[in-house]
């Protein structure tokens, strides 16, 4: 294998009994029973257990090892005793007795804390030894799993007819709903260059280019803030984009590719496409998200008419969102929920439960006038055992809050089904929308496609106006964004100047883009689905940051590297910045 090891610590079975080895790994535990010294050896691929021959000095040079020094044993490979097998580890049938031990690499300094031990250490303090982090099994095999995850991947765009083009790092800033990370430009004194936030532009000039079918495993870098599904600072998509295509071709390339991969890559059922598609508007209103857990089978109603004729006073004049449950609520179960709606900012959850006479029982029972109970039964859908809530705020804040309200009673009452991905696609999301100063902005991507073209952008309220934008989602958490892009200059010269930029913008801000469109652009779709969420999802594991090997904390810090960090007043002065702060 190499001049350091016959075996790996992962590989060694009974038929390898009798062989002279050579085995290199980590000291993962010691064991000195008293003239008998036990080691476990550790590598990336298993653990080996060795162990002295009673020859006084091996034992006492054994015994003294510290614990995660690296090391070489060599030895004879024999059978454990059956009473002793290790049924825990592959290799836990043999040993090997050492007849001679090396110490590559001692430990020298205490180490911050125990090595690939079930333990709560600090988030700070595993990135900061992300080296020593990196050591453990599960991360290690996280890691394993993204290059498999990432083979597998490109070899299915391959056999799609895809091409793989990397497109660049250092490019121009562009206004893809994040900020850039900005790079100072020695040779051009007060320009700079932007990491991509996405390689949006290149791969529309790709089509334009007459590259047919486009991907990459892209990086992008995005100065936002961390949640545990977003990496901040930089992640991994795999981008794709295609000439001559609408979005079900977009839907009918990317489905098998998501579905095999999840297949592949998980024990757990995969729901078999094609995925629903689901509306942004019947999303917001059954679901309260654009990102729905379809595992979930609660969903939400609108009884804001109803409620009109009631005289409930904090239902008068507010949007009313509904969501029924089958089954009575314990008086404790009422409280607990309660509690979380106070917690995300609700005055009260408001409910009624449906006795078997089909009579109510619930604080607001007394508010619906008898002639109207059986239309309340008739809308929610209500039967004897029921119970329904009630949300009632502004529109966008009654959305919101009967999102999170599903979603809790979801968990609380154990209706997800753990066990299962369930994906879908969330289409006809509006075109713009207004920010917090009332303006009016793109609601998603810039260089999407509004639905109806520019007959729809000279004619309709923008707030209106639909785009060919869609979504994948799995099990609550979005893995990607795609959409049918403008490829047209008069609909994107319109389209742009409905959210405040002029024409003269466009052509300095996308003049590539821009001017390539004035020569024959063919019409072009894509998406990229986020790699890291991928991962995430496939591992089960509660933040993005165990699925890469060096991530940033959540305050987009390298604690291992130090970055960001300080840089000398030469290096400053080489890119003609002076630091005034």
């Amino acid at each position: 294998m190499s001049s350091f090891r016959t075996h790996t610590c992962g590989e060694l079975r009974l038929a390898d009994v009798g062989k002279e080895v050579k085995i290199c790994g980590f000291v993962e535990t010691i064991r000195d029973l008293g003239g008998l010294v036990f080691l476990d050896l550790r590598d990336m691929y298993g653990i080996t257990q060795v162990v002295t021959s009673g020859k006084e000095d091996i034992v006492d040079f054994s015994s003294r090892i510290p614990i995660e020094s690296s090391v070489c044993i060599e030895g004879t490979v024999r059978k454990r005793d059956p009473e002793t097998y290790n049924p825990s580890i592959e290799t836990g049938t043999v040993e090997v007795v050492i007849k001679n031990v090396t110490v590559l690499g001692k430990r020298t300094k205490m180490l911050p804390f125990e090595v690939n031990k079930k333990q709560e250490v600090r988030e700070d303090l595993r990135l900061k030894y992300r080296f020593l982090d990196l050591r453990s099994s599960k991360l290690q095999q996280n890691l394993i799993l993204r290059a498999k995850v990432l083979q597998f991947l490109r070899s299915q765009m391959v056999e799609q007819g895809f091409l793989e083009v990397q497109t660049p790092i250092l490019t121009s800033s562009s206004p893809e709903g994040a900020r850039d990370y900005l790079v100072p430009s020695r040779l051009h004194p007060g320009k700079f260059y932007a990491l991509p936030q996405a390689p949006q532009q290149f791969k529309q000039l790709l089509m334009v280019s007459g590259i047919d079918k486009y991907f990459q495993i892209a990086p992008c870098f995005r100065d936002e803030d961390a949640r545990a599904d977003r990496a901040p600072g930089e992640f991994y998509q795999l981008d794709m984009e295609m000439a001559y295509a609408s979005q079900e071709d977009v839907f009918s390339v990317m489905e098998p590719v998501i579905y095999n991969t999840f297949t592949k890559f998980s024990s757990k059922k995969v729901a078999e496409y094609p995925f629903p598609r689901i509306s942004y508007k019947e999303a917001m209103l059954k679901y309260g998200t654009d990102k729905p857990d379809l595992r979930n089978p609660l969903y939400i109603i609108d009884l804001s008419d109803f409620f009109k004729k009631c005289t409930f006073k904090p239902f008068i004049d507010r949007t009313v969102r509904a969501i029924k449950v089958e089954g009575h609520m314990s008086k404790g179960f009422h409280e607990k929920m309660l509690d979380f709606a106070m917690s995300i900012g609700m005055g009260g959850l408001g409910y009624l439960e449906v006795q078997d006479d089909l009579t109510y029982k619930g604080p607001i029972d007394k508010f619906i006038p008898e002639e109207l109970k059986k239309e309340l039964l008739a809308l929610a859908d209500l039967d004897k055992g029921d119970t329904i809530f009630f949300i009632a705020d502004s529109e966008k804040r009654a959305t919101e809050l009967a999102g999170q309200i599903r979603e809790e009673l979801g968990k609380r009452l154990d209706l997800i089904d753990e066990s299962l991905y369930k994906f879908c696609w969330i289409v006809d999301f509006p075109m713009y929308e207004l920010d917090e100063h009332d303006k009016i902005t793109f609601c998603h991507n810039p260089f999407s496609m509004p639905q109806g073209g520019l007959d729809a952008l000279n004619s309709k309220s923008p707030l209106d106006i639909l785009a060919y934008q869609y979504d994948i989602v799995c099990n609550g958490i979005e893995l990607s964004s795609g959409a049918v892009r403008n490829h047209d200059p008069e609909i994107m010269i319109k389209a742009f100047e409905i959210a405040g930029y002029t024409k003269e913008d466009i052509e300095t801000r996308f003049s590539a883009l821009f001017n390539a469109f004035q020569f024959g652009a063919p019409p072009h779709a894509g998406i990229a689905p986020g790699i890291d969420r991928m991962l995430m999802l496939l591992t089960e594991s509660e933040t993005i940051r165990d699925v890469i090997a060096f991530p940033m904390n959540s305050k987009a810090e390298d604690l291992l590297m130090g970055a960001p960090g300080k840089v000398t007043r030469e290096q400053l002065k080489d890119v003609h910045i002076k630091l005034d702060i």
